[in-house]
């Protein structure tokens, strides 16, 4: 996968807080930083976001954009 973002940060997912519409999901980075990002439930269910899951966040601007591997 290509892609132009330039922070690239690989962890692991240590919460999904699921909602109606959006999901909150919290990744913990080695050194024990955290990042937490904001994506669609449908989303966040389809890369099969759920604790434990590795997981690369991708920062661009004012966005974050998980990858789920």
């Amino acid at each position: 996968m290509k892609f132009s973002a330039r922070n690239v940060f690989k962890g692991k997912v240590v919460s999904v807080k699921k909602g109606p519409v959006n999901s909150e999901v919290t990744m913990s980075l080695p050194g024990g930083l955290e990042i937490v990002a904001t994506v669609t439930t449908t989303s966040a269910e389809n890369m099969g976001l759920k604790e434990g899951a590795v997981t690369t966040a991708l920062i661009k601007a004012t966005h974050v954009m998980l990858v789920s591997e």
